[in-house]
C-alpha cells in the first residue's frame, strides 16, 4: 500500500476533500431540507432511507436496503480496491413525535452522507473502503442494538459520527442503561369482607421500591428510575395484578449488570413475602455506555478546530445512546458539532428549525469536513490506527 505520511501529501488530500465536499454541499443540503419538511419517526423513516439511499448510489456506493431484515435501515458501500482500513460513518435519520427534527437527526445523516462523498473522491488515490450504516430509530428502540447482536460494525477498523449541538464539544461519555418491567400477578378479593382470600400484587410493587431505595446508599454512582405503570383498579378491590417498570443507569455497562442481579433479587423477594407470582422482562432495549477512543478523538478534535470551530471538553452526561453497543464491536468518537448558541436547545422545535438556516449550512460543512479529514489521517497512518486499536482492545477488555 501506498503511504502518504508526509505532511504536505495530507494537507493537498485533505484540500481535494474540502474542495469536494464544498461543491456537492447545496445539494447534500436541499436533503437536510427536504427531511426537514418530512419528518418521520423510528422505523417510519421511509422517505428518508429513500433518498439518502438514492444520493449514496448517485455518488457511486454500493447500497443495501433493509439492511438486517430493517425496511428503514440500510448499508451503502464503497471499496477502493486497494488495501487500507475500513472506514465507518454512522447516519441517523428518525425525526422526534410532533417536534421533528427537533435533535437534528436531518443533519446527522447528511453529515456522514457528504463526508463520505468527499472521502470518496480521494479513495482511489489512498486506498481503504467506506461503509456508511444507515440506523433507524435513535430516538426510540435503537436500531444499533440489534444490528450490533449481529455483529456488523465488527468489519469496521473506526467508526465515525457528528451530532448537532448548541455548543461543540469533544466526543464523552454516555451511560450503560438496561429497562426492566416487573409483572407481579395475585389474586383479587374485596379489600374489606374477604382480604384473607386475596394476594396483593401491588404489594409487592411497594416492597420492589422499598428494596430499591434502601439499596440507592450502597450503590454510589448507579441511577434507579422506576415507576408504577399498574396498580390495581380501585381501592376495595385487593389488585390481583401490578406492574412497575425501572431504568438503571450507571457509567459501565458491567456495574449495571450487577445493579441489574441485585434488583432482580430484590424482585422476587417482594414477591415472596406477599406470594404473589413474578415476570420479569426487559420492555425496552438494553444500551451499552460510550467507549469514546481517545487517540480517535484526538484526531477528531484536531481537525475540527484546524477548520476554526471552538471546541469544549466534554460535558457531563447521564443520557443513553445506542451508538454505546457499536463502540464495543469498533474504535467510536461522537463528535458535537456546534451552532455556537448556548441558549439553543435541544428536542426543541426552535432546534428543529435550525438545521434548516444559514448556520444548519455552515454547520453540515464543518461535521462533513471534520470526519472525512479524520478518517484521511487514520488512512495515511498506520501507526495512528494500531494506536487507536491497541486503546480499543484495552478499553473493551477492562
Amino acid at each position: 500500500m501506498k503511504h502518504f505520511a508526509g505532511h504536505h501529501s495530507g494537507d493537498r488530500i485533505k484540500e481535494e476533500i474540502r474542495d469536494k465536499i464544498k461543491s456537492e454541499l447545496d445539494d447534500v443540503f436541499e436533503i437536510t431540507r427536504y427531511l426537514y419538511e418530512n419528518p418521520e419517526t423510528g422505523y417510519g423513516e421511509v422517505k428518508a432511507c429513500a433518498r439518502l439511499c438514492e444520493a449514496f448510489e448517485g455518488y457511486g456506493f454500493e447500497v443495501e436496503r433493509n439492511f438486517c431484515d430493517l425496511s428503514t435501515a440500510f448499508r451503502a458501500v464503497y471499496d477502493s480496491g486497494k488495501k487500507g482500513p475500513v472506514i465507518g460513518f454512522c447516519a441517523e435519520y428518525d425525526a422526534l413525535p410532533e417536534i421533528g427534527h427537533g435533535c437534528g437527526h436531518n443533519l446527522i445523516c447528511t453529515i456522514a452522507l457528504l463526508g463520505a462523498a468527499g472521502l470518496r473522491a480521494v479513495l482511489p488515490e489512498i486506498g481503504g473502503k467506506i461503509v456508511v450504516y444507515g440506523t433507524p430509530a435513535e430516538e426510540t428502540s435503537g436500531a444499533k442494538v440489534p444490528m450490533a447482536e449481529r455483529g456488523v460494525f465488527r468489519e469496521a477498523d473506526i467508526i465515525l459520527m457528528a451530532h448537532p449541538a448548541s455548543l461543540s464539544e469533544e466526543s464523552g461519555e454516555s451511560y450503560a442503561m438496561t429497562a426492566l418491567q416487573f409483572q407481579y400477578f395475585g389474586k383479587a378479593a374485596h379489600a374489606a369482607a374477604a382480604p384473607e382470600k386475596g394476594i396483593n400484587a401491588l404489594d409487592s410493587v411497594i416492597h420492589l421500591f422499598n428494596g430499591i431505595n434502601a439499596m440507592r446508599q450502597h450503590t454510589p454512582g448507579v441511577l434507579y428510575h422506576g415507576i408504577i405503570s399498574s396498580g390495581g383498579a380501585a381501592p376495595n378491590i385487593v389488585p390481583d395484578f401490578a406492574e412497575a417498570r425501572f431504568y438503571i443507569r450507571a457509567r459501565k455497562k458491567s456495574i449495571v449488570a450487577a445493579a441489574e442481579q441485585r434488583v432482580r433479587e430484590i424482585a422476587k423477594g417482594a414477591a415472596m413475602m406477599t406470594g404473589a407470582r413474578l415476570e420479569i422482562s426487559n420492555f425496552e432495549l438494553s444500551y451499552d455506555d460510550l467507549l469514546t477512543n481517545q487517540t480517535l478523538n484526538r484526531v477528531v478534535i484536531a481537525n475540527q478546530t484546524a477548520l476554526g470551530d471552538i471546541v469544549q471538553k466534554a460535558s457531563d452526561g447521564h443520557g443513553s445512546l445506542d451508538l454505546g453497543n457499536v463502540s464495543y464491536q469498533a474504535p467510536c468518537v461522537h463528535a458535537w458539532i456546534g451552532f455556537g448558541d448556548p441558549s439553543l436547545v435541544v428536542h426543541t422545535r426552535e432546534f428543529a428549525d435550525r438545521t434548516v438556516c444559514a448556520q444548519g449550512k455552515a454547520l453540515l460543512l464543518t461535521g462533513a469536513c471534520t470526519l472525512a479529514h479524520s478518517a484521511c489521517d487514520v488512512i495515511l497512518q498506520p501507526d495512528l490506527l494500531d494506536a487507536i486499536k491497541k486503546e480499543f482492545r484495552e478499553a473493551v477488555k477492562s
